[in-house]
């Protein structure tokens, strides 16, 4: 995988049972697939299962914002991108990018702040260094990234008007 480009870590469709009273993708489940994105990103990351079980360490999210762009409808082929923001001992700031698979639009985009923790004291602890490594490896490959428009959006009757 090359991860000077934004992570391509999950494709999907959109289910049947995904959609609303407007024929079209409910809100919760755009924030699902980005889920099944993240944990897709975890575990290529080597921080899911097998290293909660092994070292009792997980990610707890603190923050999430979904920007919905253009509607998704039943069948729809899904790709979903990730590009790390920053990343420090304890947390990890990313955006992902949900697209229609097949026509290339953008429909949705998160931004989200996770930080790591210790499960049984429930309190958040630096990653390991084998961790932070590969981890910063990562977030340096992005670092050449514009920060997409999403990202620290505020909502607001006014957001991006003067006055």
């Amino acid at each position: 995988m090359n991860i000077d480009s934004p992570l391509a870590l999950y494709e999907h469709h959109v289910q049947p049972d995904w959609l609303d009273f407007n024929d079209h993708m409910n809100l919760a489940f755009y924030l699902l697939a980005f889920d099944k994105a993240v944990d897709q990103f975890y575990h290529y990351a080597n921080i899911a299962e097998p290293y909660i079980e092994e070292r009792g360490m997980s990610m707890f999210t603190l923050d999430a914002n979904v920007t919905y762009k253009r509607e998704l409808r039943g069948g729809d082929p899904i790709r979903v991108t990730m590009q790390i923001l920053g990343i420090d001992r304890k947390k990890i700031h990313f955006v992902e990018h949900m697209y229609h698979g097949a026509e290339g639009y953008l429909a949705a985009a998160t931004e989200w702040l996770v930080i790591h923790v210790d499960l049984a004291a429930r309190r958040s602890v630096p990653f390991p260094d084998d961790r932070i490594a590969f981890l910063n490896e990562i977030a340096e490959a992005h670092a050449h990234m514009p920060v997409p428009p999403e990202v620290g959006r505020v909502i607001s009757l006014n957001a991006g008007k003067p006055g």
